[in-house]
C-alpha cells in the first residue's frame, strides 16, 4: 500500500509517499481502505519534532474515513466507517491508504454524510464535544467563550454549543472570518487584534465557560469569566507560557481544567455524525487536496489563514 511518511524531523518537505507493507489485522481489528484523512496542527508538531513520535519512519493522521474491506467484528464489507484514533491502528495513521483499526475505535458514517464531512468533523468535533461537555459540563442557558473560532475545533465547538442552548462569544482576527462565524451561530465576536478580549466580554456580562485554544490568552480568559467560571485548556496555539494574576483567579474561584489532546467516546462521536446527518452541525472544509500534496497542505495549515479543515484524499 501507499503511505505518506516522514523518516526524519523537519519541514513539510520531509513528507514523502512510500510503498509500505499492508497491515495485518489481529482478531479485534477491522481492515479499512482509507478514502480520506485530514491535517491537524498536531501533525505539524509531530513532523517538525516538537512533539516527537515513538519510532521513525512515521505515518501521521489522527483521523481516517473509509470502507471496510471484509466482514470483521460486527462490521460488514462495504460499510463506511470513521475513526479519530487512526494513529493507534496497524499500518499507521490516516495518511496510509489502508489501516487495521480496533473495532471499538470505529463509528459508522450515516447515510447522507460524505467521507469528507465525516473526517472533517472527526477529531475536531470529538475534541470540541469533550471540552464542552465531558470536561466543561456546558448546559443550556450558559454563556461560553470559544477562542480561535475559525479553527477546526472552534467552528465545530460554536455549533455544538449553540445546539446545546448556550450563548456563544468567539474571537476572530478579520471581518471576513467574523462574518463566517456569525453565520455559524456565534452571538458575539471580539477582534483579538485590536480589542482587549477579557475586558470586552467581562463588560458584556462575562461567561461561565471558556474553551481555551490559545493558552497565552489565559489572563483574558480569567477576566472574561464570572464567579465560579470554568476554563478548559485544550490548546496552545499562541505558545506554552502565560502570565496570570493569581489574586484575581483566586477571588473569582475560577477552575482551570487541563484538557490536552482529548477525544470523546466513540458513542458520542456517533452522536456527532448523526447531528451532521441531520444538518444540525456542519463540518467546515477549507480545502480538499490529494494525499500526495500533504507537504503543501502542511504549509497551508501553518499559515493560519484557513477557516475549517484541510481534507486529504486517497486516490
Amino acid at each position: 500500500m501507499k503511505a505518506v511518511q516522514f523518516a526524519q524531523y523537519g519541514g513539510p518537505e520531509v513528507l514523502q509517499v512510500q510503498e509500505v507493507p499492508d497491515p495485518i489485522p489481529d482478531d479485534t481489528d477491522v481492515l479499512i481502505q482509507v478514502k480520506v484523512t485530514t491535517v491537524n496542527r498536531l501533525d505539524l508538531y509531530q513532523r517538525n519534532g516538537s512533539r516527537p513520535v515513538g519510532k521513525l519512519p512515521f505515518t501521521p493522521g489522527r483521523e481516517a474515513a473509509g470502507v471496510v474491506i471484509k466482514d470483521s467484528n460486527g462490521f460488514r464489507a462495504g460499510e463506511r466507517v470513521m475513526t479519530t484514533r487512526a494513529s493507534d491502528a496497524k499500518g499507521g495513521g490516516g495518511y496510509a491508504s489502508m489501516i487495521a483499526a480496533p473495532a471499538t475505535d470505529l463509528v459508522r458514517i450515516p447515510d447522507g454524510v460524505t467521507f469528507e464531512e465525516a473526517v472533517a468533523a472527526g477529531l475536531t468535533a470529538s475534541t470540541a464535544w469533550a471540552s464542552l461537555f465531558d470536561l466543561g459540563y456546558a448546559k443550556a442557558g450558559e454563556r461560553v467563550l470559544i477562542w480561535a473560532g475559525s479553527s477546526g475545533v472552534g467552528t465545530i465547538a460554536i455549533q455544538l454549543a449553540k445546539h446545546a442552548g448556550c450563548w456563544v462569544v468567539t474571537t476572530a482576527g478579520s471581518e471576513d472570518k467574523a462574518s463566517a462565524l456569525r453565520h455559524l451561530g456565534a452571538d458575539m465576536i471580539v477582534n483579538h487584534r485590536n480589542e482587549k478580549v477579557g475586558q470586552v466580554i467581562s463588560h458584556a456580562n462575562g461567561v461561565n465557560l471558556v474553551i481555551e485554544l490559545v493558552s497565552t490568552t489565559l489572563q483574558d480568559s480569567l477576566d472574561a469569566c464570572v464567579m465560579d467560571g470554568r476554563i478548559v485548556l485544550i490548546g496552545n496555539l499562541g505558545g506554552q507560557q502565560a502570565t496570570v494574576d493569581t489574586q484575581a483567579w483566586r477571588l473569582k474561584r475560577v477552575r482551570v481544567i487541563g484538557g490536552g489532546v482529548i477525544n470523546t467516546s466513540p458513542e458520542n462521536e456517533q452522536r456527532i455524525l448523526q447531528l451532521v446527518a441531520e444538518k444540525a452541525v456542519t463540518p467546515i472544509i477549507a480545502q480538499i487536496m490529494p494525499i500526495e500534496q500533504a507537504a503543501e497542505a502542511h504549509q497551508l495549515q501553518a499559515s493560519g489563514q484557513l477557516l475549517g479543515k484541510i481534507v486529504l484524499l486517497h486516490r
